[in-house]
């Protein structure tokens, strides 16, 4: 399949390369007999970008399976997180919750693919030339949104707290928020700010899960098979886009706030599910937490 002519280019250098990265592996993970995600429009974007239309989107694509290190073992990394970050959205729904904001939203379709119950919001929040490029290949594939879906373009470096409750955004409300693959790129002072910010806007009863890479990786690890191939056949320096300054301590400043902090790794997951990633020798993901934070809905003072 060709290109799509005439898309925003904006997905084809840097970070937003690697939402396509992320969006071939969900559609190679969405046609898997054992898949632990389905988003059956992640195909849609990778085949048009110029820059990933030969990418593989399908297992059978991929001569080597979960051997191979890019396609399989990385991709169903992004697989399990997918799946993880889909349950902990649909458990708050369960719980009542009723707005959601994906932060660095991406090329994901939550808002089109999961079961919502009625009533729920999803906001995208993701930068003006990745939310033109997505809303065209959706218009192409004729997709309508299983939630209310509003869109923010804005660059999550600078200050948002504004423009997010102008696009409709409740702080009144309890929101469930997701920072997916975010902060590995965000300045340690860039983290600390959407940290407050989210602190900010949430009220009791909120909920927030996001994905953190502590400490420096050794150079066995830095030059391992998972980056290598991201960097030799999709053109991406994963190593390069994160920021390589110290990180602040994310959940303690949660903690401190009133939040309660769970850290798990994804080989926790792994083991919950049967399937996914497992560790190995110079292991690129063995960094890797997710960490969930809710907010009490009663003590703290703040709306429930």
């Amino acid at each position: 399949m060709r290109a799509t002519a005439g898309l925003n280019p904006a997905v084809a250098a840097g970070v937003g390369r690697t939402a396509l990265l992320v969006a071939a592996a969900r559609a190679i993970e969405t046609h898997r007999p054992d898949a632990l995600a389905q988003d059956p429009l992640a195909e849609h974007f990778v085949r048009a970008a110029p820059a990933s239309a030969g990418w593989p989107v399908r297992p059978e694509q991929v001569p080597a399976g979960e051997a191979d290190p890019l396609w399989g073992r990385l991709g169903r990394y992004f697989g399990l997180r997918t799946r993880v970050l889909d349950d902990h959205l649909l458990h708050a729904a369960r719980q009542g919750v009723r707005q959601v904001v994906l932060l660095g939203a991406g090329l994901d379709c939550r808002a089109f693919r999961l079961d919502w119950p009625p009533g729920c919001v999803v906001h995208e929040v993701d930068t003006a030339g990745m939310l033109t490029f997505k809303q065209a290949v959706l218009d192409r594939a004729g997709a309508a949104p299983a939630a209310g879906r509003r869109v923010l373009p804005a660059d999550l470096r600078l200050d948002w707290s504004e423009a997010l409750p102008a696009a409709g955004f409740d702080p009144a409300a309890p929101t469930a928020w997701i920072a997916e693959g975010l902060l590995l790129y965000l300045p340690a002072a860039a983290e600390r700010r959407l940290v407050a910010t989210i602190d900010r806007l949430s009220a009791a009863g909120s909920s927030l899960a996001y994905e953190v890479k502590p400490g420096v990786e050794a150079q066995r690890v830095r030059a391992g098979p998972v980056y290598a191939a991201a960097r030799q056949r999709a053109g991406i320096d994963l190593l390069a886009l994160f920021d390589g300054g110290p990180r602040p301590d994310t959940a303690g400043e949660l903690t401190a706030r009133g939040w309660t902090v769970t850290t798990r790794t994804p080989y926790d997951f792994t083991a919950v599910h049967g399937r996914g990633p497992r560790p190995e020798p110079n292991d690129a993901l063995a960094a890797n937490r997710w960490c969930f934070a809710t907010l009490p809905r009663l003590p703290s003072g703040r709306g429930s």
